[in-house]
């Protein structure tokens, strides 16, 4: 823990993938601070439950707002702060149990709706801050305290899941290369709409998946981790599909909407189209007298 918050005692196994995490999204927002000249405090950072959630207490330096909100409920928590300031950079952090399980029925609504929110998913392939067991993205058959006889449900494709909501920015990373990460995480708040990187965020605990995203060719383990060709067009719907259904886990740009209007922006245009006068808050309260 850092000496800045010594009061929020939480601890993360050594070796943990998140802790590359923390260190992409503070390079990102760095980087993001000095190309928008604004200053960190334009970010709010929502958190879910799990060990991912804790990146919100690990920022250093100067600190963006954070919010560590309840069980799959990152969407909703993050919505409402963009619908009412759409002017601050609003950042989900969350995990596969958090995102893919509970969370999963907001996905498609924040898609269809296309909300300016990034959100970046730490994936291990366990619940790790409730020791080890079994979450959407567990691979079938695995024996977990959930799953005494072995996992019976097929593992879920997140990629496949963002793509056929309709999100319109969906990248792919692993942990273990903190810059690219970064560089993902930039693209994808530069981005006017709904975006997500998921990232391969190895448990060295529960569900130690190192050796096999890197491969170890002594032991003759080819990498499942494999970088998008650079011929890929991200804005090909059908193409991101089919890289997606490949076997392994792609590491890049998979798609990008080449036309997005973020729902702020369709808000305001359509308040413009109808002539709607705002009424201020007190009016609001007014109106509900009896």
């Amino acid at each position: 823990m850092t000496k800045r918050n010594p009061e929020y005692d939480f601890k993360w196994c050594p070796g943990c993938g998140d802790f590359a995490v923390v260190r992409a999204v503070e390079m990102a927002l760095v980087d993001r601070v000095n190309a928008m000249k604004e200053p960190i405090e334009n970010t709010v950072i929502v958190a879910g439950i799990g060990c991912s959630g804790n990146l919100v207490h690990l920022q250093e330096g100067p600190q963006p707002f954070g919010i560590h909100g309840i069980h799959g409920r990152t969407l909703p928590i993050a919505l409402g702060v963009k619908a009412s300031r759409p002017e601050l950079n609003v950042l989900v952090a969350a995990g596969d149990g958090d995102f893919l399980s509970i969370g999963a029925e907001h996905i498609g609504p924040a898609a269809k709706r296309n909300i300016d929110v990034t959100c970046v998913v730490m994936d291990n392939g366990v619940y790790g801050l409730t020791k080890g067991q079994a979450s959407p993205t567990t691979e079938f058959g695995v024996v977990t305290p959930t799953t005494p006889y072995g996992k019976l449900e097929d593992p879920v494709n997140p990629l496949l899941l963002y793509l056929t909501y309709g999100v319109s920015f969906v990248a792919s990373a692993i942990s273990t290369k903190p810059k690219v990460l970064a560089s993902y995480i930039n693209e994808a708040m530069a981005y006017p709409g709904f975006s997500i990187v998921h990232v391969q965020s190895p448990c060295t605990t529960y569900n130690d998946t190192y050796e096999a995203l890197k491969g170890n060719p002594a032991k003759g383990i080819d990498p499942t981790a494999w970088d998008i060709p650079d011929d890929h067009d991200p804005a090909n719907h059908g193409k991101a599909l089919d890289l997606v259904r490949r076997k392994g886990v792609p590491v890049g740009i998979i798609y990008r909407a080449a036309e997005s209007t973020p729902m702020h922006e369709r808000l305001r245009l359509a308040r413009e189209r109808v002539k709607v006068k705002q009424r201020s808050v007190d009016d609001l309260f007014a109106a509900l007298k009896i």
